[in-house]
């Protein structure tokens, strides 16, 4: 498992610690639930996305890969 430092606004810092202590979870649970929901994918996590589209709209891998990345887009806002 991977170790990351970050730099947090101390106010932001005090509210995840705070609603940590509420929910009886984590930091790093609620920070990894919050990358997931940003759509924060590892490889393989992609990779079976890409292959229960492909496999549920019948597409060759090159159209599910571009599918998969145009939807990745605009959910990230990008």
């Amino acid at each position: 498992m991977s170790r990351l430092t970050i730099t947090l606004d101390d106010e932001l810092h005090q509210a995840l610690k705070e609603t940590a202590a509420r929910q009886k979870r984590s930091i790093n649970a609620i920070i990894e639930e919050s990358l997931v929901f940003r759509g924060i994918r590892t490889q393989s996590s992609a990779r079976q996305l890409v292959a229960r589209a492909r496999k549920a709209a019948r597409l060759g891998e090159d159209e599910a890969l571009a599918i998969a990345v145009t939807e990745t887009r605009l959910v990230r806002g990008s």
